[in-house]
């Protein structure tokens, strides 16, 4: 059966009931919604940590956890989770954690080449809608075949990148020497057991807490059959699947269904076998290349999107051209979106092109098609401005206005907070012309002049050229 939330009064008769307030709510009753809306972790209730009350945590625990387990991987800098989702389809509830990408390197690259594509896989950002688009992870390949040259690969990746590490054989000796650089500071994705070495593997995991990949390509029982030995034979905890992709006549089929089919029972069945994150591997394209490799390319980002969107929870990749990446890290970000939510973007104030004293001050929503548009408006016009962006919920501006989530006390929460009065010389605010009701308001909370704009962002130029002059600012000022 699929996933059911729990009812909160049922959570609510394991708390602790104290409403203490340690957990930052105001009662055990608003914990216990926010626990099973997935705004906020169990471990906020620090009272349900002590001994006294162990058995409802672990109790509470069962009831919100995942029918497919989240598995942490990290870095001493950073974690990425995989994994952890509630439903099948997206529009049942949201999905939890993106899919994670990873970037190969191997061993056989020279040092500068290596730190090189290593800065690059840790450098790319692409900003879309208010939100950095980035990669996640950084698969490190044996080519060498040699355990010593991976040691030496391993160490010179974590001197030069902070993203948490898939480290690639099928060679146990191999991912031994690569593991032992790491020295228990992180917690990497083993790449992979199988029916071969699935013994070794399994006793490396356990020896440096490492989450294992089970690869059995093209074959979904020994799959299952691993799955099974490794977790409850050996005691494997973080454990995901590979079931293998494959393009050609036949291939991509089987690839589409063996996803698919593990993710249908991991949801509607609660098979526990089959309740693992799933990692793909669009990199085997480059096994078989085609003669012309942009060629390579495109299938492998049109494998990945498909991997994607079928449920994959972490691919492995080899290109890292910015239009092979684009498509990917865009695609992800429109599935992952709360589609109970609207797309919002944080609060707070930007600096578009290099402001100073003098420049303009506009506000906008936090809606994040509306930040977008209104600060790409305020760049193609080539001007130097401060943008306030409000917390109006997701909504846009003409909406919020109606919904009263664009109000002056958030305006003068922004101002405060990010300093803005010490930033600029004249105190006017030009908020947007679907706005204009609320003017008085705004003015009377921030005691700033306000201004009414255009109606529409992109008659922005326009509207500064004509009004933010040394003659209209003092008579905005004295107005």
């Amino acid at each position: 059966m699929p996933w059911k939330a729990p009812n909160p009064i049922e959570i609510y008769k394991m708390l602790p009931k104290t409403n203490c307030g340690k957990c930052g709510e105001a009662n055990c009753m608003a914990f216990a919604v926010k626990l099973i809306n997935f705004e906020a972790d169990l471990d906020q209730c620090t009272p349900l940590l002590e001994e006294g009350y162990r058995e409802n945590y672990q109790k509470i625990k069962a009831l919100v956890a995942p029918p497919v387990r989240e598995i942490a991987l990290k870095s001493p800098q950073r974690t990425v989770k995989i994994g952890g989702e509630y439903v099948l389809y997206r529009h049942e509830l949201k999905y939890m954690n993106p899919t994670a990408i990873a970037i190969d390197v191997d061993d056989s690259m020279d040092k500068d080449t290596l730190i090189k594509r290593l800065k690059t896989i840790e450098n790319f950002s692409y900003e879309y809608v208010g939100r950095k688009l980035k990669l996640d992870l950084v698969a490190l390949r044996s080519t060498s075949k040699d355990p010593k040259q991976y040691m030496k690969a391993t160490q010179t990746v974590i001197e030069n990148c902070t993203l948490p590490l898939i480290l690639c054989s099928q060679d146990p000796r191999i991912i031994e020497a690569g593991l032992s650089v790491l020295n228990g500071r992180y917690k990497p994705l083993i790449y992979a057991a199988t029916k071969d070495n699935w013994r070794e593997m399994a006793d490396l995991a356990k020896t440096y807490n490492s989450a294992l990949t089970i690869a059995s390509p093209g074959d979904l029982d020994t799959l299952i059959s691993l799955a099974k030995t490794l977790t409850e034979d050996v005691g494997i905890e973080d454990v995901a699947l590979d079931p293998g992709c494959f393009t050609g006549i036949g291939g991509l089929s089987y690839t589409i269904k063996a996803y698919t089919q593990l993710r249908y029972k991991a949801m509607n069945e609660g098979y526990k076998y089959a309740s693992y994150p799933l990692i793909g591997t669009p990199i085997s394209i480059w096994t078989k290349p085609h003669e012309d490799p942009i060629q390579t390319m495109m299938w492998e980002t049109i494998l990945s999107t498909i991997m994607m969107t079928r449920y994959a929870d972490a691919i492995i990749m080899h290109s890292l051209e910015g239009w092979t990446l684009l498509p990917l890290v865009m695609w992800r970000f429109q599935i992952y979106t709360d589609p109970r939510k609207p797309v919002a973007v944080e609060k707070g104030l930007r600096a578009i092109g290099n402001p100073d004293e003098n420049s303009p001050v506009f506000i906008t929503s936090n809606y994040a098609l509306t930040y977008s548009i209104v600060s790409n408006d305020i760049q193609k016009g080539g001007l130097n401005a401060w943008l306030i962006v409000i917390d109006t919920e997701g909504l846009a501006v003409d909406v919020s206005v109606a919904a009263k989530k664009f109000i002056g006390d958030k305006v003068l929460e922004v101002i405060k907070e990010s300093g803005l009065e010490g930033k600029v010389k004249n105190k006017i605010l030009i908020i947007p012309g679907k706005a204009a009701r609320v003017s008085g308001d705004i003015e009377e909370a921030t005691k700033w002049k306000v201004v009414v704009g255009p109606m529409d962002s992109s008659e922005i130029p326009s509207f500064i050229k004509k009004m933010w002059t040394p003659e209209k600012i003092k008579e905005i000022l004295e107005g």
